[in-house]
Formats: C-alpha cells, structure tokens, sequence
C-alpha cells in the first residue's frame, strides 16, 4: 500500500483564512531571506493526482514570488533531453544558490512507462537508484529538498471529473482518467519507486489531496518551515574521515614505461592511418548518435594540447567540441561542483573533448586544499556516478592521464620560455606545482585506483615521447569507440 497520507483536519473558513494570511508574510520574508543564503531549494511536487499537483503548483506561484523561483515541469523528453543522458535535465534544472525551483512530475511518468510496458521494472528501479543518488549528492552539497507526494483516492479523484462543468472541463482528460485507473493497479510499484528514493536529508511528505484548501496550505507551511528553520540552523556536517586511510594506492604511474619512443617516420605513417580510421568511426558515431566524452589530465607541460590537436584533426569542425577547464568561476561555484560538467556534455553523435576535467577536484583541489576533505572524499563515488550515467547513455567514454618525468616537465619549461609564441603557457604557479611532485603524484595513484572503473577505465599514456602519447590516444579512441559502436545495434 501507498504510505498513508495524513488527514488534514477541518479548518473553518475564518481559520484558513488565518492561516493563509500568516503564511503569505512568512514565506514571502524566508524566500527573501534565502537570496542571501549559501544554499538552493529544490521542492518537489509529485503524486498520483496530476490535476491536484498542477492546482498545487499554480497556489505556490500565487503566494510565493515567482522572480525567485523556478517552475520546471519534467514531461516527456523533449529532442534535446532525449540525446543526452537520463538526468542531463536534471542537473540543467538545478537552482544556483540563493534560489528555489519548483520541480513538478518525473516520477510518475516513469512509474506509468513501466505500466504501459515501455521500460522494465529493472529499468524504473535503476533509475530510482540514480535519483537517490542525484539527492544524495544535492544534499551533501548543501541543498534543502523538499519532497511532496500528494495521494488524492480514487474515488475522490473521479467524482472531481464527472462534477467538471463546462467551465472547468479542460482540467481533465481521458489520459486523466486513464491514469487514474493505471496508478489503481500499480501502487506496489509506486510504493517501491517512494521507498527507493526517499533518504534522511530528503524524505517524502505524502499529503491528502481531498480537501483542497488544506492540501495547498499543508504543503506551503511545510516550505515556509523548512525554510525558515534551515536558515535558522546550520546544515548537518559529513564527518571527515582521516585522509591517511584513502592515501595508501598502488604506484600506478611508477609502472608507466617512459623510454618508449616512435621515430618520426614510423609516427607520421601511423598517424595519418589512424586518423583516418577515426574519420571513418566519427561519421558512423555520428550516423548511430553515439556521443563520445573524451577527458584529457596530466602533468603540466604533458603534452595534452597536442593529442588533442591530432584527435580533432580526424573530426569534421562541426561535431566536437574541445572544452579547456579551469578554476571554477564565482558563478560556478553557486553549484553543486559537476554542474558545469554536465552542462557541456555532447549531444547523440557528436564530442566534447575536455582539456582537465572533473578530476580537479580530487587533484589541485585536494593538494592545494580548495576543497575540504569532506567534499573531495566524496568526490570519488559523485565521480563515478556521472561517468556511469554518460556510459549508459550509450555514449563512448576515454579518459586519459598523460605521464612525464620531473626532469622531462622540466626541459618542455625551458623551452616554453624559449618559444615565443609559447610562452603564455608557462606561468610561476607551474614551478610552484613542481615543488608538490610527490604530494600530487599520491593524489594521482588514488584516483586511478578508486575511479577507474569496468565502464571507464583509465588509460594511462607514456609522454616524455610526444609522438608515442599522440599514437597511444589515437589507437585508444579507435579502439574504444570501435567497441562501443559495435555494442550499438
């Protein structure tokens, strides 16, 4: 059975009235007070009644003020949301700092897929998986979540319908109706679906959609408290576990082999063979929409910009785009740390190709304490997280970490100071970075070890000989992306 939700008592109309007049001025002033607030509001409002939850939603607009807020309704996947992967709406739809946004269906949609025989339980119960998981995440970050779902009965539901005169008969259709009957027969789904993505910083309120008034009163006091009292209050802490205990991974890079070398006429006959392959696979990546991600880390001075260059001279211009990463900006930091990742993943058929990449966080973020230990320990299982939801998409996923010698980063130094029209490339922080060999050499290791994964595995590239780095990430990228399109029916 669905969780019971809860009987609003009976309110006198002086009473409501009462009420609504307080809650009005309370939730105006606590969404004032959030603008100055380090953490967004993310409300959600589902249910097993669409017309109540759409009545519920048009309430909030009406006493809260719209300027601040974000109304978002997850209907069926638009083109666009279709060619990227599931939760890419998701994220774009996530409010910066200081904002709510109001977040309406989703949840029932994929419920009555599953109903219709469109996607398997196994699918619907995957995808709840990853929902909790997105929560999880937002909450650790700092968001207040606000979860409704409002359980109208039957029977109420379907008096409301036949009572709809002509002036209020657009509210209902015969998917209404349909609905009401498919959700009739498919509770233990939704009960399993509630179960599944409820946790302790982001539980379910369900909510009696009998008596309207009530309803929507319940539902905005329980904002306005939520609200006020997050502000009042400072958010629960993860404990830090000791960094000693992550810090203990295999020498992964101390096995990269660094004397390989390609001579030039070998390199320029291979190259050419290569990039014609990948030509070829391009298009057909291209034909079938599978995206390709591929993302570039290394030392300073590794020769990242250089394997690129030789991966896009195999694209045509239009179909890839190369995305460098910095330090996040004041505007990136209003959220959560993968947002600005997942706003420039590739649509079905095309590339992005990231110089850095997610992977700060654990590296000069970490080394340089940017972020607290908190936020990069976990940042490992996010990190996984979001790279298994681009793999199943479909997408094809590289990920490279381009290997020098201490004494090699310093030679491709000097001669950048040298080269006049290379050197912008150098700057005092990367002799600075040089002192930290060892410091971000460990950091390095225990990425390897707790994010290479079946799904995305690291590739790690010998580079003190460019032309036998620029080889190795070619026959990667072909390689893998040959695998991919052939798993692609």
């Amino acid at each position: 059975m669905i969780p019971k939700a809860s009987a609003p008592a009976k309110l006198t109309k002086t009473e409501y009235d009462e009420r609504v007049s307080k809650l009005r001025v309370d939730i105006i002033n606590a969404q004032y007070d959030l603008k100055s607030a380090d953490f967004p509001v993310i409300i959600i409002i589902v249910g097993d009644d669409k017309v109540g939850a759409a009545e519920v939603v048009n309430r909030l607009n009406e006493w809260m003020d719209s300027r601040y807020m974000d109304t978002v309704v997850f209907g069926d996947l638009t083109e666009d949301e279709a060619e990227h992967p599931r939760f890419w709406r998701l994220w774009r739809a996530i409010p910066s700092k200081g904002r709510a946004a109001l977040w309406v269906g989703g949840l029932i949609s994929e419920v009555t897929s599953h109903l219709s025989g469109e996607r398997s339980e196994a699918h619907l119960f995957d995808w709840a998986r990853s929902l909790r998981h997105l929560q999880e995440e937002l909450v650790a970050d700092g968001a207040l979540i606000l979860k409704f779902f409002i359980h109208t009965p039957e029977a109420v539901q379907k008096k409301r319908m036949k009572k709809a005169g002509k002036d209020e008969a657009w509210r209902y259709s015969e998917e209404d109706w349909t609905m009401v009957e498919d959700l009739k027969s498919g509770r233990a789904v939704i009960e399993g679906v509630l179960r599944k993505t409820t946790t302790a910083g982001a539980p379910w309120h369900m909510i009696d959609g009998s008596k309207r008034k009530d309803r929507d009163l319940s539902i905005a006091e329980s904002i306005s408290n939520a609200i006020t009292h997050r502000l009042e209050t400072e958010p629960p802490r993860m404990p830090e576990a000791p960094v000693s205990a992550f810090s203990q991974a295999p020498d992964y890079l101390g096995g990269v082999d660094l004397s390989l070398n390609t001579p030039k006429p070998e390199y320029k006959h291979e190259l050419l063979e290569l990039q014609g392959e990948l030509h070829e696979l391009a298009d057909k990546a291209r034909k079938k929409g599978v995206a390709t991600v591929l993302a570039f880390e290394g030392w300073d001075a590794g020769g990242k910009g250089g394997a690129i260059r030789r991966v896009t001279q195999s694209l045509e211009a239009g179909d890839y785009r190369v995305v460098p990463v910095a330090a996040p900006t004041a505007h990136d930091r209003e959220y959560p740390y993968l947002w600005r990742f997942w706003k420039d993943l590739p649509r079905d058929g095309y590339w992005t190709i990231f110089d850095r990449t997610w992977y700060g966080r654990v590296l000069v973020e970490r080394v340089e304490g940017f972020a607290s230990n908190a936020e990069w320990q976990r940042a490992y299982s996010e990190i996984v997280g979001f790279e298994e939801q681009i793999v199943s998409n479909g997408s094809f996923l590289a990920k490279f970490w381009l290997h020098i010698s201490p004494e090699e980063q310093l030679a491709r130094f000097e001669a950048r100071e040298e080269t006049p029209y290379k050197k912008h490339k150098i700057t005092d922080e990367d002799y600075r970075n040089r002192e930290k060999w060892d410091e971000y050499a460990v950091a390095v290791n225990e990425m390897i070890a707790r994010t290479s994964s079946d799904f995305a595995p690291w590739s790690l590239v010998p580079a003190n000989d460019k032309y036998t780095a620029r080889l190795t990430v070619l026959r990667e990228v072909v390689d893998g992306l040959k695998r991919r399109l052939k798993e692609k029916k």
